[in-house]
């Protein structure tokens, strides 16, 4: 089995987030939307947030020193084929709307409450679900995504502690 580890990063603009609507992927063979952000390089395994960093300006050009609060606040688990797919999930602020334009995709900044109805991976629209239910939390939570008694996906979230300090 493989595994694939991937950084995504959701930035705000006041009450928007900035979002990529990308042609096409690996996983997808039609436009679909996301944060921005994709795999992690060799050299950064240990380092997601170097990673998720990087992936921010290469796509969109917003520096590290013009984001705010960048934390992790998930870690996704999907298994896919013979691939298991381990998504680090960024937040942060910024102040800057502009976008240096890349050819990931099209950058948009899209209103939080609109983002329901954008097409895109069911376990990112799952983990926005939660993450807009507490916002202001500080907790990452891992998340596997699993199929319920009704046919519908839904994601079994674990709050990362450690154990010896409670």
């Amino acid at each position: 089995m493989h595994v694939r580890q991937m950084t995504t990063a959701y930035l705000f603009h006041e009450n928007e987030v900035l979002m990529i609507k990308r042609s096409s992927s690996r996983v997808f063979n039609f436009k679909f939307w996301s944060g921005v952000g994709g795999h992690i390089e060799p050299e950064e395994i240990n380092d997601p947030k170097t990673a998720a960093l990087r992936e921010i300006y290469e796509e969109s050009g917003i520096a590290q020193q013009e984001i705010k609060e960048f934390s992790l606040r998930y870690i996704l688990l999907r298994l896919k084929d013979d691939e298991i797919r381990q998504q680090y999930i960024y937040f942060g602020q910024t102040d800057r709307k502009d976008c240096t334009p890349s050819d990931e995709g099209e950058l948009f900044w899209i209103k939080h409450e609109e983002l329901a109805q954008l097409h895109m991976s069911t376990i990112n629209r799952l983990m926005l679900e939660d993450y807009f239910q507490d916002p202001a939390g500080t907790e990452v939570k891992v998340g596997t995504i699993a199929i319920g008694d009704n046919g519908e996906p839904y994601i079994q979230w674990a709050k990362l502690k450690d154990p010896m300090m409670f």
